[in-house]
């Protein structure tokens, strides 16, 4: 299991699947710093898209700009896009998300119209307000 901390890059998406389960996608930006061996300073900002499978009532509290820990397994992909250019991308599935602040609480996230079959508690109690 690994474990990432970044900022979210934009509101997280509820999608519906065609067997009613539901899975929370969003992005994470994770900004590094390192010195070359000329003594520079250089700054890497590396991207992930993440997919939590779990509970899509923590969507409302995705919001871009939230600090968050995420513990899960990562994976690469790769694709031949439009252009016909080489694409890739990293992959973060998500198994535990902990939030650590940074964003709003966002009423626009379409949130699910039925509660999961079986309802698994996060750390937090979302039905709270925000814990910071």
């Amino acid at each position: 299991m690994n474990t990432i901390i970044g900022r979210i890059t934009k509101n997280a998406e509820i999608n519906k699947l065609k067997n009613d389960r539901q899975v929370v996608n969003f992005s994470v930006a994770i900004n590094d710093s390192y010195k070359t061996k000329q003594g520079e300073r250089r700054e890497q900002t590396t991207y992930y898209n993440c997919s939590y499978w779990i509970n899509g009532k923590i969507a409302e509290y995705l919001t871009k700009g939230t600090l968050v820990e995420l513990s899960g397994r990562i994976s690469s992909n790769a694709w031949i896009g439009k252009d016909g250019e080489i694409k890739s991308g990293l992959n973060f599935h998500t198994s535990n998300i902990k939030l650590h602040g940074g964003g709003q609480k966002s009423d626009s996230v379409n949130k699910p119209t039925e509660k999961p079959q079986k309802e698994i508690k996060l750390a937090e109690d979302l039905d709270d307000d925000l814990p910071f």
